[in-house]
This record gives structure tokens, sequence and C-alpha cells, in this order.
């Protein structure tokens, strides 16, 4: 059987998924009275079973595999013609051939499979133990079930892509309306809360209430920024052109890393702890990798635990660079992590740094922009920890 990854699966779903092919393989055993028969995927390097009917004992089953170069199917492939022997023994041709000895059978026909585009996709066979008289009109019946079945893996097709672009435009639709409420929701209240800011100060209130609107003013700008940092770069994405990365040479990454750090502490409720080892100047887009720690630092803001800290840890690691940003909390459920690099997922319905949920979407496109993955470990004990690591370049 073909393992899951394997791309011709799909042959095989197709022609099950053919309601006529039972009928067509029985139809083949009646006018040929031969004990196999079979419509097989042929390619240039493999043969595999995709349909079968077998009263011989024969032994292949739909995903399984017979050596292309041992078949005379692969003739077949060649030629892109019919090869019909009633009886092994009498064929001047085949009577010496390795593969009807190899296989076990005296009468053989294969017809090939030839798709609307011209293109061979495999042939409709059928042999025997025993010599099976038969004439021109058993081929001629092949050929036209061959035609039938090409039409019909046509169709299949089609129907196929035509399933897919419908709920390609659906999830458009569907993305669509939550990227404009989403984007309504999350602009809405930090601009709510910089205008009653504003409006508040313009009643000069005490020193007191000042020191209180100035940071909560600037928190709400910098979800504002971050809001359209992130939308900018998706929109780049979608349009193609990717995460760009500019590092012409190394850098020192260290007071850009811990400028982010300033940045986030100044509107954050828990501590952040940092720890950073870079002996050495690395080649790297500094920019990029600070929006990378900034938009790790906002998830883990949202998160963690409103008292516990968050750990920066940042390491040269001898040719590897680790950048890691550890908070306690809630772990992630399992049914979770798979999507949590998605764009436009949440967590929780609560607005943050990474309120469209776009957050862990673009550090891991910065990430793969530098050659490097992200990766996530969440349990009770330890918190939950969001790693990037990716080559360190010094030349």
């Amino acid at each position: 059987m073909l393992p899951k990854d394997d791309p011709h699966r799909q042959d095989i779903r197709r022609i099950g998924s053919i309601r006529e092919v039972p009928l067509i393989l029985e139809a083949c055993r009646a006018a040929t009275g031969m004990g196999f028969t079979a419509v097989a995927r042929v390619t240039e390097d493999r043969w595999i079973t995709c349909a079968s009917l077998d009263h011989v004992g024969f032994g292949l089953l739909p995903g399984d595999e017979l050596d292309v170069n041992s078949t005379l199917c692969r003739e077949v492939r060649a030629w892109r013609d019919t090869i019909a022997i009633p009886d092994v023994d009498a064929s001047e041709v085949y009577r010496t051939h390795p593969t009807p000895r190899r296989y076990g059978f005296k009468s053989f026909i294969s017809v090939p499979i030839i798709r609307g585009d011209g293109s061979f996709w495999g042939t409709l066979c059928a042999l025997d133990p025993e010599p099976r008289a038969f004439g021109p009109q058993v081929s001629a019946t092949f050929q036209l079930f061959a035609q039938l079945l090409a039409h019909e893996i046509d169709r299949e097709e089609e129907l196929e892509s035509g399933r897919a672009v419908l709920a390609s435009e659906r999830d458009t639709a569907r993305l669509r309306e939550e990227f404009i409420a989403i984007v309504g929701h999350d602009l809405r209240n930090p601009i709510a809360a910089v205008s009653a800011g504003l409006s508040m100060l313009s009643k000069r209130p005490s020193e007191e209430r000042m020191a209180m609107l100035i940071p909560e003013m600037q928190r709400a700008i910098a979800r504002v920024n971050q809001i359209i940092v992130n939308l900018l770069d998706f929109a780049r994405g979608r349009l193609g052109e990717g995460i760009e990365v500019v590092a012409p040479r190394p850098v020192v990454l260290e007071p850009v890393l811990r400028g982010v750090v300033g940045e986030i502490e100044q509107i954050a409720a828990q501590a952040i702890e940092v720890t950073i080892d870079l002996p050495r100047p690395i080649r790297a887009d500094p920019q990029r990798l600070g929006q990378l720690l900034s938009n790790l630092l906002g998830n883990a803001l949202v998160h963690g635990g409103a008292t516990a800290p968050i750990h920066v840890e940042v390491r040269d690691l001898g040719g590897t660079l680790r950048l890691a940003v550890t908070n306690q909390g809630t772990p992630i459920a399992e049914a979770v992590r798979p999507s949590l690099f998605l764009p436009f997922t949440r967590r929780t319905e609560r607005s943050s740094l990474q309120g469209l949920g776009l957050g862990l979407y673009i550090a891991s496109q910065i990430a793969l922009a530098h050659g490097g993955r992200i990766d996530v470990e969440s349990d009770e004990a330890n918190g939950t920890t969001f790693a990037l690591t990716m080559p360190a370049r010094y030349d």
C-alpha cells in the first residue's frame, strides 16, 4: 500500500470514485475469460494498481505496485498502443519474453488510457494463467472502456478543481468578513483610548492623573502601530512579495533587541527578564528580528500570567542563533497548536498587540526568511516557550 503522502494515492481515489469501474472490470473478465483484470497507473518509473478484479489469486489490490520495467504495460506506454496476446506460447514475439514467465500468465491484454489532453495516464489490462481465445472485437471493447475511463478521470479532476475553487472562494469570503470585523474591533479600542486620553489632557488634569493617562495612550498607540505593521507585512505576503530581509553584513543585535524589550516594558504589566549572550556580530536583519521579538513578547503579554515574569533568552550556540520567549500561564491546548502560526488565528478573544492574529504568523515568516523556524513548547510545569532557531552567520 502506498504511503499517505504518495501523490498517486489521488489516482487511486479518483478511480475508486468512478462507479462504473467495477462494471468495466467485470465486463472485461466476461469478454476474455481472464481471471485478473485491473486499472493501472503507469508512469515512466511506476506501475500502481488503482482497481482490480482477481479470480486467479494474482494478489494485487489498489495501492500495490509492480516493477514497471518488468511489465508489458511499460511497452504499451512507450508505443501508446494495445498489446493483445491470446496465447503466449503461440506468439513469436512473447513466447520467450521474460514477463510472462515471471508472472505466470499465458494470455494478456493491455490497452492505453489516453486523457483528453493527449497525455498517457495508464492501462486497462487483463491476464490469465491459461490461454484465452479472443479476437479484434475484444481489443475494440477494451479500447472503448479505456476511453470511458479517460473521460471519467478528466471529469473527476475537473470536479475536484471546481470544488477546490469554490472552497477557496468561500474561505476568501470568510477571511474578508473576519478581517473587516477584527480590524474594526482592534483599531476601535486603542483609538478610543487615545481619543479619551486627549480629551482628558485638554482639561489640564493633575500630574498624578497625567502620569496614568500618558502610559495608557502610549500602550494604545503601540497596539495601533503593531496592527498596521503586521497588516502591511501580511498584505505583502499575499501579493507574493514575502517578508523582505535586509542583511548585507554582520550586525551587533543586542542593542536592537534590548531596545525592543525596553519599549515593551513601558506597556507591560509583567516584569521582563532578559539574558542575551551574543559574543559576535551575526548576519541578520536587525529590524526584522526586533519585530519578531516584539511579536513574541506581545503574545506572551496576552497569554502569560498577570504576575509571573516573562523570560527572554538570546544565545549564540556556535553556529545557531536561539531567541526564546517564555511565559507562565495556561498551557496551549494540543488542538490549537497546528493553527498557531496561521494568519487571523486567535487563542482568546482578548485584544492585544497581536489582536489581528497575525503576530505569530509574521514572526514565523521572518524566521523563515532568515532560514530558520519557530518551535513551541508548552506545559504546566515549564510554561510556554516560543523559540526561534536560525543559522548564525558571521561572514
